[in-house]
């Protein structure tokens, strides 16, 4: 996977919505509209968890499961 093509369009998806997404990992939490943050913990052998919460919500997480998806990047998205 090129990790860079990865970061740069989670992120950019991600600054699409006014909602926050936020990734947890192991014992971080990283806002995925922040590339830096992202480049510092995307791994794919990592499992991670996405919280997202905002008035868009519902379709944040369709596009953040498929832009993940796309990467080969495996996720949950927590129902919460």
């Amino acid at each position: 996977m090129s990790n860079n093509a990865a970061v740069v369009e989670i992120a950019q998806t991600a600054g699409k919505f006014t909602s926050s997404i936020v990734l947890h990992s192991e014992n971080k939490y990283i806002d995925v509209k922040s590339i830096l943050g992202l480049f510092t913990t995307l791994v794919d052998t990592h499992s991670y968890e996405l919280h997202v919460h905002g008035p868009d919500a519902d379709a944040a997480k369709i596009a953040m499961a498929g832009v993940f998806a796309k990467h080969g990047l495996k996720i949950t998205i927590a129902q919460d």
